[in-house]
């Protein structure tokens, strides 16, 4: 388990040439903190402004995050990016080991209320047994789980003290799949990293979007989809998206926090591109193409969810005196209930050859108005169902 806190992260960022500052934080997570450094104090002063009669100041948030790193351009970044630029200094985060068991979890929680925190936000659906100990054992601690349900909670209903945050990714993963499709790429890819729920939501609505956009066309289209196990890249999940790519996938859908970096890099390689996940991961192509290490942004655009907007509402109803409404509940956000998904549509993240903004705001508004539904399975056993006109490569 490691942790830091927000003063040692920014210092971390500042020299990231040490070798023990790059453990913690990486070179363009490094720009992500620096560019929130100069909002977070503000952000903190608004907060404490806007604390109701009835509400709290929150002293002090944790941020226990899901497996990778901090700086995963992704699920984890996203969320300390919230807390981060809501608390100013006064938070912290922790990262487990890649095969931490739920007791590992439970005691890097145990770690974060000893540490003085009040409010703690846990990542990723692999808390859920650890949060069912966590609630009962401190009933004065107010926790967020982020992609985390009653059932992996296990517990008859969520704790008093327990607020859910999920989110329809089949919508977003729809919505890249539709529009990666309708721009004429027929030979797709799909790498996620881990098979948990919200991830294998993604890559079934991708499925499904790129078969409904095969459909409208006429044509046939191919899909490999594969899981790497893990969310960061390394050199044999690069070898196989190399294989991918060199033998005709023209893009792939990269899902799961680091593992993108496989992707990219074998992209790079063949002239291929890539879909990011769960923010606007454009930047990470633009800012490569401008000091020099890719050739080109392979970032066609990316399918997002509003983890930071969900993180930071969450704690503004806490000083807002709203707990009460939320508490022993699960938000779980779609189009229906505003922009919580969707693509990047800034004209700097718009990399598609012919795909339009107005095509993708006529195909989100039928997903919003019901008209489309897309199925949220989120079952790996049972795959979506496709037309003839799909062909999907399960690989194990």
């Amino acid at each position: 388990m490691r942790k830091i806190s927000r003063r040692s992260f920014l210092s971390a960022a500042a020299v990231c040439g040490a070798a023990a500052a790059l453990t913690a934080c990486g070179g363009s997570s490094s720009s992500t903190a620096a560019s929130s450094t100069a909002s977070s104090a503000a952000a903190s002063t608004s907060a404490a402004a806007s604390t109701a009669e009835g509400g709290e100041k929150i002293v002090k948030v944790a941020l226990t995050c899901d497996t990778g790193t901090i700086d995963d351009e992704s699920f984890n970044q996203a969320c300390w990016t919230a807390v981060s630029g809501y608390m100013g200094d006064d938070c912290q985060y922790y990262i487990p080991e890649a095969d931490a068991s739920d007791e590992d979890r439970e005691t890097m929680i145990r770690q974060a209320v000893n540490d003085g925190a009040e409010v703690i936000v846990c990542v990723g659906y692999l808390y859920g047994a650890s949060l069912a100990w966590a609630a009962e054992q401190y009933p004065d601690v107010k926790f967020i789980a982020v992609d985390v349900t009653q059932g992996d909670i296990g517990t008859d209903e969520i704790p008093s003290n327990c607020y859910c945050i999920t989110f329809k990714e089949e919508q977003a993963g729809y919505l890249a799949g539709y529009a990666i499709t309708k721009d004429g790429k027929t030979k797709l890819g799909f790498l996620g990293g881990m098979a948990v729920p919200a991830v294998i939501r993604y890559g079934y609505g991708y499925v499904q979007g790129a078969d409904a956009a095969a459909q409208e066309l006429g044509t046939n289209i191919d899909i490999n989809y594969f899981y790497g196990g893990q969310f960061y890249g390394d050199a044999n999940i690069t070898s196989r998206m190399e294989g991918w790519y060199s033998n005709g996938t023209q893009v792939v859908f990269a899902c799961g926090g680091g593992i993108y970096t496989s992707a990219v890099e074998a992209a790079l390689k063949s002239n291929g591109y890539v879909i990011g996940v769960d923010v606007d991961q454009n930047y990470i192509g633009a800012n490569g193409v401008a000091d020099g290490t890719y050739a080109y942004n392979p970032f066609i655009t990316s399918a997002m969810k509003g983890l930071s907007e969900a993180v930071s509402t969450s704690l503004s109803d806490i000083e807002a005196g709203e707990w009460s409404t939320i508490a022993a509940t699960n938000g779980n956000f779609g189009l229906e209930d505003g922009d919580y998904i969707g693509l990047p549509t800034d004209e700097d993240s718009w990399n598609f050859e012919t795909f339009t903004v107005d095509e993708y705001e006529a195909v989100k508004e039928k997903i919003k108005s019901g008209e489309i539904t897309v199925d949220n399975s989120s079952d790996d056993a049972t795959k979506p169902t496709v037309s003839e006109f799909t062909t999907v490569n399960y690989i194990q």
